[in-house]
Formats: C-alpha cells, sequence, structure tokens
C-alpha cells in the first residue's frame, strides 16, 4: 500500500513539474496501455467484453471492464500541443479519431475551458496562457482565420491534482472566408454543451451585437439538448441550467472608463449592468429584455475581465514578446484571468452529479456532433422565426393562465346579471392581454394576439353557459325547495275544500315572493316553471291536478 502511494504521490508532482515553466512543453499524460481493449470496449457493444459507454449513467450504474493493463491517466503519453477535436468540412462536422484516442484514455474528472469569439481577437493567446505555453493554439498574424474547428489540449490540471485542464479553442465567428455561415452557429454550440467554463471574447464593449448572438445560439443550445440529451427528463429549472457553462465574458482592446454616473464600477458590474432589463409592456421594451432575461437564465454564473492593448507593436509578434515587453496591465489582467479560470472552474458535471471523464466526454462530442450532421439543429436563418413560435406560444399560454388564474378569483356563479359577468370578463380579458404584451416575441403581424383573442372568445361562450347551467341548477333547486311542500298539501287535499282555491293562490303568491327574495339565482330567475292546477311538475316530477293556472 506504501509502494502505491508513493507512485501516486510521484506522479502528481511530476504533473504539478509540468506548468511550472512558460519555456517547458506543457505535459498531458495518458496511457496508451490496453488501449485496443478500451477502445473495443467502448465501441463495439456487439462484443462479450461490453457495452457502450454511456455518459449520463454514473460509474455504480455502470461499471468500466477491470484490465490489470488500463491504468488511470498516467504516464506513457505526452501530449505535447493541441490537436483537432472537430473538423468543419464541406458542411459537416467530423469528429477526429486521434483526439478521441485520447479523450478515452483519460479516466480522472475533466474541466473543460472552451473559447469562442469572432476571428482575429486573441482566442488562441489566451488558451495558451491557460495551458502554460507561450506557443501552442495558433495565433494568427493576418486577417485570415487560422483555428479551423475546434482544437483541444489535455494538461494536468495547475491547481487540482487528480484532474484534466481540457482546453478547447473554437474557429473564428464572422470569417468572411467561409462559405457555410451555419458553421459559426454550429461550433458555438457545441462549445457551449462541452465545456463547464465558456469563455466569450469579444472586443472593445459589452453591445447589443453580442449580447444577440450570445443569446441565439444558447436558445438553439437549450433546443439542441432538449432533443438529444438521452434517458434524462429534465424540467426543473435547475437541471436545465446544469448543462450550461459558467460564462466569462473577455474583453479585449478595452478603451472605456468603467464608471457610471461619475462612481467607478468593476468588470463584473459592468456586465450586470449591460444586461439589465427596462421596465415597460412595449414591443421594443420586449425585444430589449429577451436575449437578457435568456443570458441571466442560463448562465447564473458570470465573470467578466477586461484587456487593454497589449502592446504597441504589431500584434503579429504578440506571441514572440516577453511579459516586459507587454503592457503591464495587460499582463497583470492575463494573470488574473488565468487565476480565475485555475481556481473557479468546476468539473464539467451532467444532471443528477455525474461527473463527466474522459470516456464521458468523449460520447458527448461524438453524441452532439451526430446530432448536429443529422439536422436537429435548426439554421440560424430559421433561429428567429423558430424562437417566435416558442416564445409567442408560451406567451399566449401564460396570458391564458393568468385569465382562468382571474376568473376564478373573481367569479363566483352564477352572477345576478350576464352584464356583471361579462364586466368581469372583460377586466381579466384585459390584463391577459397584457401578460401577453409584456412576454411576446417580435409578434409582428399580430397572429398569436389574434390566437390569444380567439381563445378568450371561446373561453367567455364557455363561461357564459356555465354561468346558466349554475344558474339553472340554483332555481331548480329553489323552486323545489320552496315548493315542494305545496305539492304534499295538494297531495292531502288541504285546498280541495270550499275557499281551498283561494288559499292556493294567497299560497303561491307568498312562496313567489319567497322565491324572489332568495339571493344569487342568476340569469336564469325569469325562467318560467308553470304552478297551474293541472300542470305543476313538483319534485316528484307528477302533475298536480287543480283547475286553474298561474306563472312565476
Amino acid at each position: 500500500m506504501k509502494g502505491e502511494q508513493g507512485k501516486g504521490e510521484r506522479r502528481m508532482k511530476e504533473n504539478r513539474r509540468t506548468i511550472k515553466s512558460s519555456d517547458e512543453q506543457p505535459v498531458c499524460r495518458v496511457s496508451l496501455c490496453g488501449q485496443r481493449e478500451r477502445d473495443k470496449w467502448c465501441r463495439n457493444p456487439g462484443t462479450n467484453q461490453g457495452r457502450t459507454l454511456d455518459p449520463w449513467k454514473t460509474t455504480n450504474q455502470q461499471q468500466l471492464p477491470r484490465h490489470s493493463n488500463i491504468p488511470d491517466m498516467a504516464s506513457d503519453m505526452v501530449m505535447p500541443g493541441p490537436i483537432c477535436l472537430i473538423e468543419s468540412k464541406e458542411g459537416q462536422l467530423m469528429v477526429k479519431q486521434e483526439a478521441l484516442e485520447i479523450l478515452s484514455a483519460i479516466t480522472q474528472p475533466v474541466v473543460v475551458v472552451a473559447i469562442v469569439g469572432l476571428y482575429r481577437t486573441g482566442k488562441s493567446y489566451l488558451m495558451n496562457k491557460l495551458a502554460g505555453k507561450k506557443k501552442g493554439f495558433s495565433v494568427g498574424s493576418t486577417v485570415q482565420s487560422h483555428t479551423k474547428g475546434i482544437w483541444m489540449w489535455c494538461v494536468p490540471h495547475p491547481e487540482k491534482p487528480g484532474h484534466t485542464l481540457v482546453l478547447l479553442d473554437t474557429e473564428g465567428l464572422g470569417d468572411v472566408e467561409k462559405v457555410d455561415a451555419k458553421n459559426d452557429t454550429q461550433i458555438f454550440v457545441l462549445a457551449i454543451l462541452l465545456s463547464s467554463t465558456l469563455v466569450y471574447n469579444t472586443m472593445n464593449k459589452i453591445d447589443q451585437g453580442a449580447i444577440d448572438l450570445l443569446h441565439n445560439v444558447t436558445e438553439l443550445t437549450d433546443l439542441l439538448r432538449s432533443r438529444k440529451s438521452p434517458d434524462l427528463d429534465v424540467e426543473d429549472a435547475s437541471d436545465i441550467v446544469s448543462f450550461f457553462p459558467d460564462l466569462v465574458w473577455t474583453l479585449r482592446d478595452f478603451y472605456l472608463s468603467l464608471e457610471t454616473d461619475g462612481q467607478l464600477m468593476t468588470a463584473d458590474e459592468y456586465l450586470e449592468n449591460s444586461l439589465k432589463t427596462k421596465q415597460g409592456s412595449d414591443q421594443r421594451t420586449q425585444t430589449f429584455n429577451l436575449p437578457r432575461l435568456c443570458i441571466q437564465k442560463f448562465f447564473p454564473t458570470k465573470k467578466c475581465f477586461v484587456f487593454d492593448s497589449p502592446t504597441h507593436k504589431k500584434l503579429s509578434q504578440l506571441e514572440t514578446l516577453q511579459d516586459d515587453e507587454l503592457s503591464l496591465e495587460f499582463v497583470q489582467q492575463v494573470a488574473e484571468f488565468s487565476s480565475h479560470i485555475y481556481t473557479k472552474s468546476k468539473i464539467k458535471t451532467l444532471p443528477g452529479g455525474i461527473k463527466v471523464t474522459g470516456p464521458r466526454l468523449e460520447s458527448l462530442v461524438l453524441t452532439y456532433v451526430s446530432a448536429i450532421n443529422s439536422g436537429a439543429l435548426p439554421c440560424m436563418e430559421n433561429a428567429v422565426l423558430a424562437l417566435t413560435q416558442r416564445e409567442n406560444s408560451a406567451a399566449v399560454q401564460k396570458a391564458l393562465a393568468h385569465y382562468d388564474e382571474l376568473m376564478v378569483q373573481k367569479v363566483q356563479l352564477p352572477t345576478e346579471t350576464l352584464q356583471e359577468l361579462l364586466e368581469l370578463h372583460r377586466a381579466s380579458e384585459r390584463e391577459a392581454i397584457e401578460i401577453f404584451t409584456k412576454n411576446s416575441f417580435k409578434d409582428e403581424d399580430q397572429s398569436f394576439q389574434k390566437e390569444l383573442q380567439t381563445l378568450l372568445d371561446v373561453k367567455q361562450k364557455d363561461i357564459c353557459k356555465q354561468n346558466e347551467e349554475a344558474s339553472s341548477d340554483r332555481c331548480s333547486v329553489l323552486l323545489q325547495d320552496i315548493f315542494g311542500p305545496l305539492e304534499e298539501e295538494v297531495k292531502q287535499g288541504l285546498y280541495s275544500k270550499p275557499g281551498g282555491h283561494n288559499l292556493y293562490l294567497q299560497k303561491t303568491e307568498e312562496l313567489k315572493k319567497k322565491y324572489h327574495q332568495q339571493p344569487r339565482k342568476g340569469t336564469q330567475v325569469s325562467l318560467i316553471l308553470s304552478i297551474n292546477y293541472g300542470n305543476y311538475w313538483g319534485p316528484s316530477k307528477k302533475p298536480l291536478r287543480i283547475k286553474e293556472r298561474t306563472y312565476l
């Protein structure tokens, strides 16, 4: 036992030594021993050796086969630099086998940090810093985008022994040389789904365009997540949010003053202020608020870093410059950013607290790339239409639910008059339309508001019908309670004697007066129920045989 413990300590020391000097290559130590058997077990579910690895199940639900020659992420292979994980080619995403083999050998929990943003904005430089290197991920020096697809670099975690830091550098968004712009959306969505921390790298300031882009991609990510997360029934909002990474928003070449109304603010306060919603229910305010509400919902944990311009020299020389040749503020800002990522980034975790290891991350990559290639992710051109359908349908349902709630609170059937009921309906209808207006999105042709109005009209007819039925039932019960004894008296011959007719008329007038004095008879109070000498139907439903007729 002591020998094994000593080996483990030596491994951890070796891992820590690999990231001490930026002049040394960072080392990712994974084992290729038993790789063929591992691959056979993971990828050939039809064999007797095992079944397909399911990333959504805990290790208690599925056990890795015990092979003495398959150690933990240990000491047989060095990953000296990044390799391509996902390649975009001719409109299809392709997963690289070499990267999958590396992931399949990592049995440690993984902390996955992905970076996304416009091309030529210095994403790769930050990722190289996180890897403890000046060079690694390609840092371009021209207007041409360098990183294509998603590149991966696995390094021992500098702050968490026994964990692997997986860095994902993504193809720059908005490259004018791209043939198919939907590739941007696909790469962005994959970065969100695969990472535990998402670094959103933008230039100069937080503007509406950057907010809208993050919002649209987040909505599409949630759509793909809901379609392609196997064996999970996720309804709770906290479980849905657990699919999404923490958000770190980085602002490069930041030139604004961090202050508002003469008061200094932090970068985090600047981010929160940029994502604040406005008061109001008009269409313009709704359009402004919707993306901010979405980002706040799916990214409850947010952090912001601002970076000054690194140097007055050409950015093409950035990776060759020493720290003392860079702006002191920039060097400090990069150090603070790196420290935050190392100490605050979490293990990639699935709902239910399932920690993601290399094989599980491998399976997630295959699952989501397959889903995107099969067309499960809408193209960005249809994103607004899809969002409009979903948001406005939800707004209609929310308005109807609010109407129903108000009517239950305010209306007691039967109402005394139809006018009273209609006034309550109109008041509830107005509030329901206000709720719809507040929550709708780009209902420019008012088709969803018209749908809501049609449904409210149906509800009005239904409540009026219910009111009539309630009134009829109430009046019938009252008539039977009040005039029931009269039937018994007639049967007993109480009025079959001289002067009995006058007594009967007097009695019926008294009972009619008592009937009209009863409250909440509703709209059917004028219902005429014949009380006549030859055709009065009492509680027994048998006619009373008396000579003359009268009416209520």
